[in-house]
């Protein structure tokens, strides 16, 4: 009995061995796949990454201009403001003026 399972499992053993044996030519070819498939996928990283850099950059140069409108709308709001502000302290004067 113990030397029919050993008979077995040897078999099995030399049965995977001779499975698992490639030709220099198959294992080359596995290697070539492999790389290629290996430069795709950095291909497809690095363009990602880019893309990734254009939409960052964009979008912080629609802040930028979003901001220096908003600034230079706060800037007119305030200008109007002030001028309104002169204009009623002259009417004030004027009118205290004529009091007078």
């Amino acid at each position: 009995m113990k030397s029919s399972t050993s008979m077995v499992v040897a078999a099995g053993v030399l049965a995977l061995a001779a499975c698992n044996k490639k030709s220099p030519a198959e294992n080359r070819a596995g290697q070539i796949q492999a790389n290629a498939e290996n430069q795709a996928e950095n291909v497809t990283a690095a363009g990602e990454n880019q893309a990734a850099n254009i939409m960052n950059a964009a979008e912080n140069k629609a802040s930028a201009v979003k901001n220096e409108s908003k600034n230079e709308a706060a800037e007119i709001k305030n200008e109007g403001a002030n001028e309104a502000a002169a204009v009623k302290n002259s009417a004030s004067t004027t009118a205290d003026a004529k009091k007078k």
